[in-house]
């Protein structure tokens, strides 16, 4: 009895895959997406995939077209093609406003990029492209019962840019020793991140490590261009001092100002004595000529 219910389950497999075979190089249009629709309903994402590229020419602009391209963005997704599903699902929402599918393709959409975002040292296109589509969704969608979960996913989003933005900026100042221009790299890195991520979770540390990165940018510069950097300096201080008052980088912070105020008297009576020494030879110049 086992050995015939085994023969009788290959024979259908057998059958199966041959009629999927002939529909799918030889059935009419009408007969490979009836196949399609019924590979899709069996969880045969793949061999429905295959199908409704075979026939989305011929239903293109009409009425099963919907229900078509639904399909294969949801096949996509849950053959976990989460590029693929995101940019289909996005489409979707482009392509038929008025849909009662619309709403759970939008959210579908932004999943799928979320689903697809590597870690975040890697391109962060699809992890930007969820960001976007979360913020729409929620704006377009505040009554949702997928709100909720919406926002949680657009706060994991957002942390995870944060600290991808946030690590190149120290990496560009972990690295300024070896090469001089990571200084103003680094610099404008961190401006960057705390204009773009306004209450960032990292705003702390990084307003922190430009204000140390702007100190040792002046002790690796020439005489003539340390005023200018000391006052940049001074400012970032300031702003950390002003957002961070008690902060644990404080003392620290300190004393790195008094450096710099120190090193800013220094360099006022040098750059004093070489304009005093400058303006002698411009006069013993004007004598000669």
């Amino acid at each position: 009895m086992k050995n015939l219910a085994c023969l009788l389950v290959l024979s259908l497999l057998l059958f199966s895959c041959g009629e999927y075979q002939k529909v799918l190089n030889k059935g009419t249009v009408e007969d490979q997406y009836k196949l399609a629709v019924k590979m899709y309903e069996s969880k045969n994402y793949g061999k429905a995939l295959r199908l409704f590229e075979k026939v989305t020419p011929a239903y293109r602009g009409k009425p099963q077209m919907e229900r078509v391209q639904f399909m294969v963005a949801q096949s996509n997704f849950n053959e976990k093609n989460y590029s693929l599903a995101g940019y289909y699902f996005d489409r979707f929402v482009s392509n038929y406003p008025t849909s009662s599918k619309k709403e759970e393709a939008a959210f579908l959409s932004a999943y799928s990029y979320k689903l697809a975002s590597p870690v975040f040292s890697k391109d962060p296109t699809d992890t930007n492209k969820a960001l976007d589509a979360f913020q729409m969704f929620i704006s377009t969608y505040p009554d949702s019962d997928k709100i909720d979960e919406a926002n949680k996913h657009y706060k994991e989003i957002r942390y995870t840019l944060q600290k991808k933005y946030f690590e190149i900026a120290k990496t560009y100042y972990t690295t300024a020793d070896y090469d001089v221009r990571n200084y103003k790299a680094a610099i404008q890195a961190f401006d960057n991140l705390l204009s773009d991520y306004l209450g960032s979770e990292f705003k702390e540390e990084a307003l922190y490590y430009r204000f140390k990165a702007a100190h040792d940018f002046v002790l690796k510069s020439t005489e003539r261009r340390r005023l200018e950097r000391i006052k940049d300096a001074v400012e970032a201080f300031e702003k950390l001092e002003r957002n961070y008052p008690e902060s644990k980088y404080m003392e620290d912070s300190k004393a790195m100002l008094s450096a710099l105020q120190t090193e800013q008297a220094r360099v006022e009576v040098v750059m004093e004595k070489l304009k005093a020494r400058e303006e002698q030879l411009e006069k013993e110049n004007s004598k000669d000529k």
